[in-house]
């Protein structure tokens, strides 16, 4: 059971660090930054650091796409409002560990909460026929990351090392499972 506490606390974690990313639209959408990658590796770095750099961004022209596909499905639009409304009001806006409490009768910890809401998005989806948009939505999403992360430039996003997707890597600390007397420049010879 802790195991699956563990997983909704780091999920609620993840969503509010998206929401942290948040970077001004000029500095995503500057043209002055956009340049053809060097190589292949230089292209996955890009993408990768620009994910990472500009998470919220991404996020939104997700739900952008996702809104364009639906369209001509109006229910379908209806359906998913009410699904984002309820999954951030019940899930991702509540503090701490604190039960959802329903009409003060019943309790609901966040693992019921998170079955709950994801089995109706789930019966959701499949009713108004949207799994299709869906689908398609990712799709398009994921070559619009590709195409805007490999070509937009990193060398004037400033980011902390521990939001790097390099993580401690790029530091001079030492990791933390290191011992005492172990130094940045300090290694074990096999």
């Amino acid at each position: 059971m802790s195991s699956s506490t563990e997983f909704l606390s780091d999920f609620k974690d993840a969503t509010q660090s998206v929401i942290s990313t948040r970077r001004p639209w000029p500095q995503f959408l500057s043209l002055s930054s956009l340049s053809l990658p060097s190589s292949f590796s230089d292209a996955t770095t890009r993408i990768t650091h620009n994910f990472t750099f500009f998470l919220f961004n991404y996020t939104l022209i997700f739900l952008l796409i996702l809104l364009l596909t639906l369209l001509p499905h109006p229910l379908s639009i209806l359906t998913f409002v009410a699904l984002f409304a309820a999954w951030y009001f019940l899930y991702l806006a509540r503090e701490g560990d604190e039960p959802l409490n329903l009409f003060n009768l019943v309790a609901l910890n966040d693992l019921a909460v998170v079955v709950g809401l994801g089995f109706v998005t789930v019966v959701a989806m499949f009713l108004t026929n949207a799994w299709v948009n869906v689908v398609v939505s990712v799709i398009v999403w994921g070559l619009v990351v590709c195409f805007h992360g490999a070509l937009r430039g990193t060398e004037d996003l400033v980011v902390d090392d521990h939001d790097s997707p390099y993580g401690p890597m790029l530091s001079g600390n030492p990791p933390p499972s290191a011992g005492a007397g172990a130094g940045a420049g300090s290694y074990t010879r096999l």
